[in-house]
């Protein structure tokens, strides 16, 4: 009786069907191309197998040896940070409903995921204080480059676009990406060295008919909150030019949502709504626009819409509104080629933002508060330490200067070799801000791993620059 390998599926006669439709008579004549003296002509050294528990706890032996980022020494954001996901989130977002759920081309069989995903629109509009919200973008990168493209299909023949000169490096490089073929021109704006606010002066002089739309980050990048957002609203406005502001969700619960200072069009980061720091992702693209034809007409990815029918008992529907992909009727003149709206993501977020409700949300943006104003100061206490370096209100993040002849690089690798993952190193970004680097502090941080962190760069600081 021939034998049958219980995981693989191949008999002899399968291997010889296989052969004989390909014109071979033996296996190895598959490799006949391969010359003799680079082939392996002895049994290869593999280990002996080893049963189920034994490579579960030599797993558990390797995984042991990992510094877990729960722990809270890991200070590094620029985008994306560390938040504590409470555990009915993964719970109810891990549901195969969802899990397996695809785009929901068909409506009366997608209600279910319709429904979430129009929740996730609503709950977001309410947070944003912005009219329309759309069903996701990929992440907050390409959400401000869409809205580049966006804000020149709204106002014709304007080409040019300006960034904050404090924007995300990478999030610049994705906007160029986008408009470059496009033929749209990002311009920086100036900003003061000192308070990191944008420059209205530099912003006024640049602000012409030529301008299809503003950005600004608030909070910024590099942490500080930029208070000047009902002035440049005003300028950009005078121009006819559409306003374009990225936030911090979770900021929200403290400061303005940029509905109330008249922006146009926002665009966030969607990760810290419950999804985890996984290697970078998955991230997820807030995007939303006023309610206004031309604008919500020229809004990119999908739109879940809600309908009821016209006689009692009134029930639900829900379709997708607007969808102008370039695979469906709009083809060349589609307004994006997204393909995929980041469903999971965005219901994760809806089921996170749920959980949290309102006060929560203000409790999470003042606890945030506290703790990075907290380490901030703590750290601008040290001889030969500036912090915050820039900005005179910081949230979650806020850059650190080092002064005394100690570069940002060996900060970084001192703290490693005591298990403490620093902030990001900003020198090569911003070689204006000297040796620097960008924190992050959230909720995740105790006040003992702060005070671990201050100790630690005390440490690093006075023997370097005694050195």
């Amino acid at each position: 009786m021939e034998y049958k390998h219980p995981w693989i599926p191949i008999t002899k006669t399968t291997e010889e069907e296989m052969l004989t439709s390909i014109g071979k008579k033996s296996l190895e004549d598959l490799f006949c191309n391969i010359p003799a003296q680079f082939r392996v002509k002895r049994n290869l050294d593999l280990p002996e197998s080893h049963t189920e528990f034994d490579v579960t706890r030599r797993i558990q032996e390797l995984a042991g040896k990992n510094m877990p980022a729960s722990d809270g020494n890991v200070f590094l954001g620029s985008g994306v940070s560390m938040h504590y996901i409470p555990a009915v989130v993964p719970a109810l977002s891990g549901r195969s409903e969802f899990v397996t759920s695809y785009t929901s081309y068909q409506p009366e069989i997608s209600q279910g995921m319709l429904q979430a995903l129009f929740e996730y629109q609503s709950l977001l509009a309410e947070i944003l204080q912005i009219d329309v919200v759309n069903s996701s973008m990929y992440d907050m990168a390409t959400a401000v480059a869409e809205a580049a493209r966006m804000a020149a299909r709204v106002n014709k023949k304007r080409t040019k676009f300006l960034v904050p000169g404090t924007i995300n490096p990478e999030h610049y490089r994705v906007i160029h990406t986008y408009t470059e073929p496009a033929g749209i021109d990002v311009i920086r704006v100036d900003f003061d060295k000192s308070t990191g606010l944008m420059s209205l002066s530099d912003l006024e002089s640049r602000l012409d008919e030529s301008v299809a739309g503003v950005y600004i980050e608030n909070p910024s990048y590099l942490g500080f909150i930029e208070t000047q957002v009902d002035d440049i609203a005003r300028l950009v406005h005078e121009k006819d030019s559409l306003f374009v502001a990225g936030v911090d969700v979770l900021s929200l619960g403290i400061l303005r949502p940029p509905g109330q200072y008249d922006a146009d069009i926002v665009v966030a980061e969607g990760q810290h709504l419950g999804s985890p720091v996984s290697y970078g992702g998955p991230l997820l693209g807030v995007f939303g626009c006023k309610n206004d034809r031309k604008l919500i007409y020229q809004m990119p990815g999908r739109l879940v819409g809600m309908t009821r029918t016209q006689d009692e008992p009134y029930e639900d529907g829900y379709v997708l509104t607007l969808s102008p992909r370039e695979q469906h009727i709009r083809r060349e003149k589609a307004t994006s080629n997204i393909c995929s709206n980041q469903a999971l993501a965005a219901v994760t977020a809806a089921i996170y933002m749920s959980v949290l409700g309102p006060t929560g949300l203000e409790t999470l943006g003042e606890t945030i508060a506290q703790k990075s104003n907290y380490a901030a100061k703590r750290l601008g206490t040290l001889t030969g330490v500036k912090s915050p370096a820039i900005g005179e209100f910081i949230w979650k993040e806020f850059v650190v200067q080092f002064d005394n002849g100690i570069t940002a690089r060996q900060v970084h690798e001192d703290l490693l070799k005591q298990g403490i993952q620093g902030g990001k190193i900003l020198s090569e970004e911003f070689p204006e801000m000297g040796e620097s680097m960008l924190f992050c502090v959230t909720e995740i941080h105790s006040q003992k791993a702060i005070d671990t962190l201050v100790k630690a760069v005390e440490g690093i600081v006075t023997e370097g620059g005694a050195q």
